[in-house]
């Protein structure tokens, strides 16, 4: 499923035009954007969890030359989904 599958769906649901949704479904993508660079966590009960979790400093190995590198501690997003979403699926 794409993003534009997502508007159409929002659109069709909540009776809106596409724009709408779109414009919907970006404020949504943004705010959860903005949260998570705050280091904020977005949780949405029975969806799933977005977080932002560290990623320790580790040595890597270049392929090409197989010299040894230094790869620093980053912070990467994360989702967990939520009990309700996991049962949902199976």
């Amino acid at each position: 499923m794409l993003k534009q599958d997502i508007v159409d769906e929002v659109a069709n649901r909540c009776g809106l035009t596409k724009k709408s949704a779109e414009e919907a479904v970006n404020a949504f993508i943004d705010s959860v954007t903005k949260a998570l660079k705050n280091g904020e966590t977005v949780l949405i009960t029975g969806f799933g969890k977005f977080e932002v979790r560290m990623r320790s400093a580790r040595v890597g190995r270049n392929p090409q030359t197989g010299a040894q590198l230094k790869i620093a501690e980053t912070k990467t997003p994360a989702f967990r989904a939520g009990k309700a979403l996991k049962a949902a699926v199976k």
